[in-house]
């Protein structure tokens, strides 16, 4: 019985043993398999670093406002009899906008006028009288001071009825009309905008650790999106104090807009200019990585055997960098990359650090307006 145990015991060893080391022979022979294979190579596009020209700015948001735009309203109250004008319609300083109706003033103005007539020849015959010696200073000075009454008083009249036409204070563009022929409308009542659109201004904020970088005159680029800014302009002005609730400076500039593809009350996005400087470094932003550990590119070197040899193909190798000003899509370096380093800008994603790759730039991040080659 216990030599039957025995046998049955051994057998068992034995099958368990063969398991298990076949086993250990097929995960060893797959591990090998696997460690012979050859890894893929990434593609990748790079760039090569090298010394530019950088041009630092300020970036804010701002509003767009009219640098000369009013809401239009008559001075004195009255029925509309007749409109001139339509919606988005340009104007000369001086036209004609609005008249309301003025047969009253009109027939008030001509009395008087007519009265101011008698008055001045009054005036005439007391004065030849009293060069004849029959007429006397007193009644002189009477006709003198009714004379210029009614004069007075017909400036009053005409003013009053040059109070019933709104006239554009300036040339610009109307906006739409508020009110209708035959309306009754109080003074204060809004008629239409007037804007002049083709020079406009832009109100932002800057920090007021900037403010001792910007300056009257300074040229200033303006658009809806930080990589689209075709629009010019120039500061004007400059809050002299920094509001203390925010730690902001007030900042005003000028934008020129011929094609009037800016509205006022638009938000813009702004970009200070501050002077150009040479030889700085800078990589496309999308060849950053940021993470826990700090931010790295990846820069395309030949490879290298164990013993520190070189063999043929290239690998990625995980640079650790610091970082400056970012400026149209580029960011500065400061320190870990130099002249002549190959950059990858697209394919980090996929990569670590050496991991072998291959360069192909066909196919590259869009570029921005100053980094793209001429055509």
């Amino acid at each position: 019985m216990i030599k039957r145990l025995l046998i049955a015991i051994v057998l068992l060893v034995i099958v368990v043993g063969g398991i298990v080391g076949f086993n250990m022979f097929r995960d060893n022979a797959i591990d090998q398999f696997f460690a012979d294979m050859p890894v893929a190579p990434t593609t990748v596009s790079t760039v090569e670093v090298e010394p530019a020209t950088w041009t630092p700015g300020i970036q804010a948001i701002g509003t767009v406002g009219a640098s000369r735009g009013v809401d239009l309203s008559v001075e004195i109250a009255g029925v509309v009899e007749e409109i001139n004008f339509e919606a988005n319609e340009k104007v000369e300083k001086g036209d004609l906008l609005v008249q309301l109706d003025d047969t009253q003033q009109a027939a008030d103005l001509a009395a008087q006028r007519a009265q101011a007539a008698l008055d001045a020849q009054s005036l005439t015959r007391a004065q030849e009288l009293q060069k004849r010696g029959v007429g006397s200073e007193t009644t002189v000075e009477q006709a003198q001071a009714a004379a210029s009454a009614s004069a007075a008083q017909v400036d009053k009249l005409e003013a009053v009825l040059e109070q019933k036409r709104l006239v554009a204070p300036f040339g610009g563009t109307l906006g739409i009309p508020r009110i209708d022929v035959g309306q009754y409308i109080a003074p204060g009542t809004v008629v239409a905008t007037l804007q002049n659109l083709d020079v406009l201004r832009a109100d932002f904020s800057v920090p007021e650790q900037s403010l001792d970088q910007v300056e009257i005159g300074q040229p200033v680029r303006f658009g809806v999106t930080e990589n689209d800014m075709p629009f010019t302009g120039k500061i004007t002005g400059i809050e002299p104090k920094v509001d203390p609730s925010t730690r902001l400076v007030l900042i005003r500039a000028e934008i020129s807009n011929p094609d009037g593809k800016l509205a006022p009350g638009q938000f813009v996005q702004v970009r200070v200019e501050l002077p150009r400087e040479d030889n700085v470094i800078a990589v496309p932003q999308t060849a950053v990585v940021v993470s826990l550990y700090g931010d790295y590119v990846y820069v395309v070197r030949p490879a290298e055997n164990a013993s520190g040899e070189a063999k043929d193909g290239l690998v990625a190798r995980q640079v650790f960098v610091k970082t400056g000003r970012r400026s149209d899509g580029r960011v500065e370096i400061t320190e870990g990359v130099s002249p002549g380093d190959l950059v990858v800008t697209a394919g980090q994603n996929r990569l670590n650090n050496g991991s072998p790759v291959v360069v192909d730039n066909t196919v590259r991040p869009q570029l921005t307006a100053e980094q793209a080659p001429a055509q």
